[in-house]
Parts: structure tokens; sequence; C-alpha cells
């Protein structure tokens, strides 16, 4: 058996995510929000009934997984390689902030996977980690995983899961907090079922 099923479901809103500061891989934690948010999606993508749950080894995404594995009585397994971008000198500055010192750079790092902020990652550098994590549940002979992790990882994984050229990878945007993306074996390869999905309210 291979792995047929793949959700990867960010976080639910940290304090980090409310004060708009750019968190990385500073360990921030969830809100009252984020908490329901997590609690809601539980439910739903316990319907799904996945054979393995992982998530981040940050507490938010740790956390938001908890949800889910109390849901459903699963285990939980942490991996590191699931952690969000490494944004080096930017890791606890506002946008605004960031904007002031380094113009543009925001932009160009949304839409350049290959650039990485001052002494941070690039997002071909975080697809490749995560995506080690889904060959070896493959090889483990998973059929279907929930991986809680973060929005840069995320937007990196799918396209390159996809087998899309780097170049095409902007396309996809950022994920919203507690939302969720689900491919789908097809034959040899990943199909996108759907992209930033929400637990109604």
């Amino acid at each position: 058996m291979t792995l047929q099923r793949l959700v990867l479901w960010r976080h639910g809103e940290s304090d980090y995510n409310a004060a708009q500061r750019m968190q990385g891989q500073l360990d921030s934690q969830l809100t009252a929000s984020g908490l329901g948010q997590a609690r809601r999606a539980a439910r739903l993508l316990a319907e799904l009934k996945p054979d393995v749950l992982m998530a981040s080894d940050l507490s938010r995404a740790g956390d938001t997984a908890a949800v889910l594995a109390a849901e459903t009585g699963m285990p939980l397994w942490i991996d590191k390689r699931l952690r969000e971008t490494h944004l080096g000198t930017w890791q606890g500055l506002t946008h605004a902030e960031v904007e002031v010192l380094w113009p543009g750079g925001i932009q160009t790092w949304r839409g350049d996977p290959e650039w990485a902020p001052p002494g941070g990652e690039t997002r071909v550098q975080v697809a490749g980690r995560a995506a080690d994590v889904v060959a070896e549940l493959d090889a483990a002979g998973h059929s279907s995983a929930v991986l809680c992790t973060h929005g840069g990882l995320i937007a990196g994984l799918t396209p390159l899961l996809l087998g899309l050229p780097v170049s095409g990878w902007p396309v996809f945007a950022g994920i919203s907090n507690c939302h969720w993306t689900m491919l789908v074996r097809h034959g040899y390869g990943w199909r996108l079922l759907s992209y930033n999905t929400a637990a109604p309210i």
C-alpha cells in the first residue's frame, strides 16, 4: 500500500499571527481563536479517518494537531522537518518593519522560491525536507496522512509534489490559519483535490 491521500493542515491562529509578526521558527502560541479553529477543523478532518497524524515540533502546530489526536484517539508523531521556513533576521519583525529595512524584500521572497531572507531558508529547501517526510510515510505503507504544519511549507510542498517547475510555484498563495490542502494519488503521481479549505464557522 502506498500513500493515497495527504492532507497538509496549517496550524490555528498564533499570537504572532494576530500581531502580524513574521514568526518563522520562533515558537509562538495558539490564541483562543486559534484553538477554536482547530476544534472546528478537527471534527471534519476526523471524518477522513487518516492512519497517521504528524506535526511540526513548533507549539502552534503541535497544539493544533493535538486537538485532532484527542478527537480521533490517534497517536501524534512530531517531526522537526515539518517546521516553518527559517526566516533568518526577519523572524519576530512585523511585515511593515521588514519592508522598511529590506524594501521590496517580501515581494521578492514571495515571488522567487529560490530566494531566502538574510540568514534564512528558501522555499525550495523547506519543500525538500518536507518531501522526505512524505516519502518515508509512503515507504512505510501508510494510506492516508494528515500533516499539521505551516503556511510557507505547504505553499512549497504542494507544487513540489505536483511536479511543477519551481518558476511556477508562486501561483500557490498562502494558506489561511487552520485551513488545509488535500492531495490524492492518481496513478503514479499526485493530484490536487483542494487548496486552502476551511471548516465552516
